[in-house]
């Protein structure tokens, strides 16, 4: 686990209904509340990723604790598919590696970190490591997604965006609040690596 005693991801109350075996999807909605509609491993945005399927965070618990809602996460078909039923070995374990959990840790800015050259993922730990190559969290797609963000905040901070003349202010505003708000459901802004 990480230094920090807060997590990034803090969950609401789980369901009221009991969850049943083969209709874990039905808690699907209170993942995506909780998650504020975001995949738990890459935070790319359902706007942005498609549906986000239920993953179970650790796969050995999928056949007992198939009703433990703090097992089941949001995850992008990308992420779900590339970490699978993956779980790291004893050797992995021993090494460091394990997924890092949101809900009881803050991964990204302590343990991730974005290089702010090549919008790559970087991470400071074993586990950071391991997380970012087995869930996939480099592939083109997150990578341009990081990329594209980083300009168009630059764009905003800068107040670069030139609106044509004639444009009534009020249609201006609107297009750059427009703009604004399809930046915000990327991936956020995740802190560069601490220099060495």
């Amino acid at each position: 686990m990480s230094n920090s005693k807060k997590p990034r991801v803090k969950r609401g109350p789980p369901p009221k209904k009991p969850i049943r075996r083969n209709r874990y999807r039905d808690v699907l909605p209170e993942l995506i509340r909780d998650f504020s509609a975001r995949c738990a491993y890459s935070m790319q945005h359902q706007s942005r990723s498609g549906l986000l399927e239920v993953d179970h965070f650790d796969p050995r618990k999928k056949k007992d604790l198939i009703q433990n809602h703090d097992n089941l996460f949001p995850a992008s078909r990308h992420c779900n598919g590339k970490k699978g039923d993956t779980w790291p070995n004893r050797g992995e374990s021993t090494a460091g590696c394990r997924f890092l959990n949101p809900c009881k840790e803050m991964d990204y800015g302590e343990q991730i970190f974005e290089d702010p050259h090549t919008h790559e993922l970087v991470g400071v730990t074993p586990a950071a490591k391991w997380h970012i190559r087995v869930c996939g969290l480099n592939a083109d797609h997150l990578v341009q997604e990081r990329l594209r963000r980083a300009k168009h905040w630059k764009t905003i901070r800068n107040r670069a965006i030139v609106v044509r003349r004639g444009i009534p202010h009020q249609a201006a505003q609107e297009l750059v609040t427009n703009f604004q708000e399809e930046v915000e459901l990327m991936i956020p802004e995740i802190s560069p690596p601490p220099q060495s």
